[in-house]
């Protein structure tokens, strides 16, 4: 790992942007699968990685997306284990059969894991997933008695043992 002096002040950039570059190249430099890099040099992204999530509710359901582009049905895995959604896939390094000199590979190739604690208003019986334009959409309905209920209010009615205590 290379040493980068860390300079708070630049012109141009306010202090926060300076700390967030500099945050975010820190990162960067741990998610790198090859570990200690040496300036100059460059790393073939292969390997594990991590699609990015989308966690969201409403009313009826709990829905989660993964961003899978390249990755093939048959390569995923979904299941739901207890109170745990698990969803594995793999992207696979596909190269044609004839020699090709690549100058350049970002894309991230290999497998993933990605676990998810459900929350107990989940019906884990009732699970749906649909893959569209790359992105894997995991659908958990809630729980009759999770789902919120509309209570009608009533003008102009008073209960009856209010009537009572106020005639007492």
């Amino acid at each position: 790992m290379s040493i980068t002096r860390f300079v708070p002040f630049r012109s141009g950039l306010s202090d926060v942007a300076v700390l967030q570059n500099r945050l975010n190249s820190i990162f960067q430099e741990f998610a790198r699968p090859g570990g200690d890099v040496s300036e100059g040099s460059e790393i073939l992204a292969m390997g594990h990685f991590v699609p990015a999530v989308d966690v969201y509710e409403d009313a009826q359901k709990l829905v989660l997306k993964l961003e899978i582009p390249g990755i093939r049905r048959e390569d995923l895995d979904i299941r739901v284990e207890g109170r745990a959604l698990t969803v594995k896939g793999e992207r696979k390094f596909e190269s044609e059969e004839k020699e090709e000199n690549f100058h350049r590979i970002e894309r991230r190739y290999g497998s993933f894991v990605r676990s998810f604690t459900l929350p107990p208003s989940v019906n884990t019986d009732e699970v749906s997933a649909t893959a569209t334009d790359g992105v894997l959409t995991v659908s958990l309905a809630k729980k009759p008695e999770a789902k919120p209920k509309q209570i009608e209010v009533k003008v102009g009615e008073a209960p009856k043992q209010v009537e009572a205590a106020a005639k007492a």
